[in-house]
């Protein structure tokens, strides 16, 4: 543990300081500061967690030295942007590090969708709206349009950041090619680089090491991953053989067709496992799972979706552990990379 004193140390990612026990990572080659866990909003604000509970969870990060809030325009269709922007609206804005994207359809319209130049613009203005601020710290492309010019797209996000509406711009789930080809394509144009990228990461999920992190690491682009808990089977709450607790995510008509990749016998029989390791050594699943996401310098920050205080704290609990060599040798072991990255 380290101390409440506020310390900095330059590490091999860069620049990563302290404050009041929470560590802070910039964000690839940046200048901004996140905290190394940040609040997410994707199945949560806007949807199973009221604008009450919303107030209140922001509030305990923010207590908790969480400054980085994330959340997309899709989301609930621009509701959890909505209650992230009433949760805030008393907080001083450069207290806090709004992150939103765009991408997915937001209606039927043949236009409104992807990452064109025209649904990027008119996407920008509808989210600002919505979170009640006149620029976002982080805009993000939500998934790669295949069908839109890699130059259209980095144009038009070049022009936000001009005009003052976006700070920084960054990527989610984009492949490790992707990512490389962007990035050189704006350092020749001379348009503002991506500094993040947004992928799925967990215990279960870790394909990005392969490419996505060493080909981000090489670009200057850090990582904001989401998902650390698997939807929640990393916790140890969905046991093997057994019904879903009720009330929980696998329940859940929305949240549901996500969560039903992990459930499987086997995969509840690992993450049995892991709660018994985490017994062994005075720690929670939930722990072990996000200092796990946070052992990597090249994570800028690890994404948790509470849905009550309690949880919330918990996962607030893993910023300062540090796993063992000999920990994260049975991790590995229990949870080998098995799957090549597409």
């Amino acid at each position: 543990m380290r101390s409440v004193a506020d310390t900095c140390a330059l590490l091999a990612g860069g620049w990563t300081c302290y404050k009041h026990g929470v560590q802070y990572r910039t964000l690839g080659d940046s200048g901004l500061r996140v905290s190394a866990l940040g609040l997410g909003s994707w199945l949560t604000m806007g949807t199973t967690v009221d604008a009450a509970g919303t107030r209140q969870l922001v509030q305990l990060a923010r207590d908790k030295g969480v400054n980085l809030f994330d959340t997309a325009d899709v989301y609930n269709r621009g509701e959890a942007e909505l209650a992230l922007a009433q949760a805030l609206k008393d907080v001083p804005r450069h207290e806090c590090v709004i992150a939103t994207k765009c991408f997915f359809p937001m209606s039927k319209d043949v236009n409104d969708r992807g990452l064109s130049r025209k649904h990027i613009h008119e996407s920008i203005h509808k989210s600002l709206k919505r979170l009640g601020t006149d620029y976002v710290d982080l805009y993000q492309c939500h998934r790669f349009d295949p069908e839109v010019p890699l130059a259209e797209t980095a144009r038009a996000m070049d022009d936000l950041i001009r005009r003052g509406l976006v700070l920084y711009w960054g990527v989610s789930q984009w492949p490790a090619d992707r990512i490389a080809e962007v990035v050189e394509l704006c350092r020749h144009a001379g348009f503002a680089a991506p500094i993040s990228n947004q992928p799925l990461y967990n215990l279960f999920d870790r394909e990005i090491e392969l490419a996505v992190l060493p080909t981000s690491a090489r670009h200057g682009v850090g990582q904001l991953v989401y998902s650390p808990l698997a939807q929640g089977v990393l916790t140890g709450k969905y046991a093997p053989g057994q019904a879903p607790p009720a009330g929980s995510r696998a329940t859940e008509t929305a949240g549901g067709e996500f969560i039903a990749r992990y459930m499987t016998e086997k995969r509840l029989q690992v993450a049995a496992q892991l709660t018994a390791i985490a017994a062994d050594n005075d720690l929670t699943a939930t722990q072990i799972a996000l200092a796990f996401c946070m052992r990597d310098e090249r994570i800028s920050s690890v994404l948790v979706g509470a849905r009550s205080e309690a949880q919330l704290k918990e996962n607030v609990g893993a910023l300062n552990i540090l796993l063992s060599p000999a920990l994260l040798a049975e991790l590995d072991r229990l949870f080998p990379i098995a799957v090549a990255e597409q």
